[in-house]
């Protein structure tokens, strides 16, 4: 997600993989042409009986391995929005239900967003999804957002209060970033919402969306995966690559821990005014 008019890092997607491999084309950010629909207003597309199963098989696979791995309220989520392998739920369904828990709204997107218009969109309390779902060839893997990532892996946080505010302050201190601070934020959103862990209460358990929709992630975060304390110092400190499991976590105590802690951080940067 990085803008390519301003001296910003480069991101962690548009890095070319370790292996000398090229850049898939899906990872490149876009520009928004105008308000994307939101809420009601996001059509349900015509999805082939394969995209269906495609669902199905990829619901059924995570949600048999999650019980005892996600956190609670990962799994209370997945129930409030109602989904069921049966079929791929409706974006205006989801937008519905997740702004009668939290106000948060869905709006459709076309793919990876260039960073300005995703930051924006979370700024404003909507929380930008892709309608397509990979294909047969990609069920293990996918390197590009998939409608599967973002309903199953993100939206369920959403239905909680607290990572719900914290995903709004950081879309707010994202907007004001330079420089360094844009490469702190992506590896912010990179440890939390993306492969984020917490203590529940006293287990780890996993609750980023990077882990909850990727079979080989949430085996290997609990079991093999170095665990850290989470800090954002000790976040913003730690470099990571896109393209191989992550070897090293970040568990934080409890997400009152990561709202309080960022937005006393962003604060002292500047990112965030007094009392945000």
């Amino acid at each position: 997600m990085s803008d390519a008019t301003t001296d910003a890092p480069v991101s962690a997607y548009e890095k070319a993989p370790s292996d000398g491999s090229e850049v898939d084309p899906r990872c490149v950010p876009q520009v928004l042409d105008g308000d994307p629909p939101t809420g009601a207003d996001i059509a349900y597309p015509d999805y082939s009986q394969e995209d269906q199963d495609n669902w199905r098989f990829l619901f059924e696979r995570q949600m048999a391995m999650l019980p005892g791995r996600a956190g609670a309220a990962y799994l209370r989520g997945v129930d409030t929005l109602g989904m069921t392998p049966d079929r791929i739920p409706a974006l205006a369904d989801l937008s519905a239900t997740l702004e009668r828990e939290t106000d948060w709204r869905v709006a459709r997107i076309p793919g990876l967003l260039h960073e300005r218009d995703f930051f924006t969109l979370l700024s404003e309390r909507r929380f930008p999804s892709t309608d397509y779902i990979r294909g047969s060839d990609e069920l293990d893997y996918t390197p590009a957002p998939d409608l599967f990532h973002d309903i199953f892996g993100h939206m369920p946080m959403l239905t909680e209060p607290d990572f719900a505010d914290f995903y709004q302050l950081f879309g707010q201190a994202a907007l004001r970033a330079e420089g360094v601070d844009r490469q702190s934020l992506e590896r912010l959103h990179w440890f939390t919402v993306e492969f984020g862990l917490i203590r529940d209460p006293e287990e780890i358990r996993i609750f980023g969306a990077g882990v909850n929709s990727s079979k080989d992630e949430v085996l290997h975060a609990l079991e093999k995966a170095e665990q850290r304390p989470f800090s954002v110092q000790a976040v913003i400190d730690q470099d990571y690559e896109v393209w191989h499991l992550q070897p090293v976590l970040f568990v934080a105590e409890s997400f009152e821990q990561l709202v309080t802690e960022f937005r006393a951080w962003a604060v002292s940067r500047g990112l965030l005014p007094d009392g945000a």
